[in-house]
């Protein structure tokens, strides 16, 4: 049994992980393979193609500044408010039951902190975010019109 649970532990620990990088990897030389072809295929046809706006057309648009800080805001507010939740139903709780059960508000706090954790970076950082890079919001806004 011992030799099993080894095999199965390796498998999942370093074989598992081998195997998702192999084919993230994989994934993406194939996607610039397909560009390469695409564009080796558009500049013999076509020789008067523009080929910094081809290939602007071609890559996927990337997130705004914006965008990004708003997703920052999303995630704060959901693990926040997910911490909270958990504070608060255990304080309901304890009221509904009229006792504090130590081993609940341990074990819960165990989920809540690290949410609570998380959720304050993820608000600091957006508001941090947002009054440093308020004039690359500004110059990206006046590029994008």
């Amino acid at each position: 049994m011992y030799v099993t649970d080894l095999i199965a532990a390796l498998g999942i620990c370093v074989v598992l992980p081998i195997i998702v990088v192999s084919l993230i990897t994989r994934a993406k030389t194939n996607a610039t393979n397909r560009r390469a072809e695409i564009a080796m295929a558009a500049i013999e046809k076509n020789t008067n193609v523009d080929l910094e706006e081809f290939f602007r057309k071609m890559n996927p648009p990337r997130r705004s500044i914006k965008e990004r800080l708003l997703n920052r805001l999303l995630l704060g507010c959901i693990f926040t408010l997910f911490g909270l939740g958990v504070y608060i139903a255990i304080f309901v709780y304890n009221l509904n039951v009229g006792g504090f059960d130590r081993n609940m508000f341990i074990g819960l706090s165990i989920a809540a902190v690290p949410s609570l954790g998380i959720g304050l970076a993820f608000l600091i950082n957006y508001f941090i975010g947002r009054r440093i890079l308020k004039q690359e919001m500004e110059a990206e806004a006046k590029s994008q019109a």
